[in-house]
């Protein structure tokens, strides 16, 4: 799996406490065609699924559960979750474990792309990796997938 560094959300992020991922994706103004009033409308739904690799990078402890959103922005302000994967049970969370994550969806076309990371109970350690890549590993029977 090949890691574009300008693509990740996370790189060992400790989540001890539901946060957002700590990297922002801007995806930049959409211009607009010669002649035409108007910009074009952004829309990265169509075409070939976006991979996200979201992984456990260490164990996570004291929590009940995680689970990781997809979220957009068109201000880097106000953020709405356009899709989650599985809560995902604290007995699974171990170094190496890799989530089950919905891939960019068609309604996620604002400017701004994060994760959020939802815990219930109370960690005490636990650090993700996350970014978007060109195909996503998946290794039969391995972590959610």
């Amino acid at each position: 799996m090949i890691i574009d560094t300008s693509l990740v959300f996370s790189d060992q992020q400790a989540v001890t406490v539901s946060a957002p991922s700590i990297n922002t994706i801007d995806l930049g103004v959409t211009g607009t065609p010669f002649g035409a009033t108007n910009p074009l409308v952004r829309d990265i739904g169509r075409g070939e699924p976006v991979d996200l690799s979201v992984s456990v990078a260490q164990a996570f402890a004291g929590l009940t559960s995680l689970q990781v959103s997809v979220q957009t922005s068109p201000d880097n302000a106000t953020w709405t979750t356009v899709d989650s994967g599985a809560t995902v049970a604290a007995a699974q969370l171990v170094t190496g474990y890799l989530f089950r994550v919905p891939h960019l969806v068609q309604n996620a076309s604002a400017r701004y792309l994060r994760l959020y990371y939802t815990v219930a109970g109370t960690a005490t350690q636990g650090t993700i990796n996350a970014a978007i890549v060109a195909s996503r590993q998946s290794n039969i029977g391995a972590g959610g997938i």
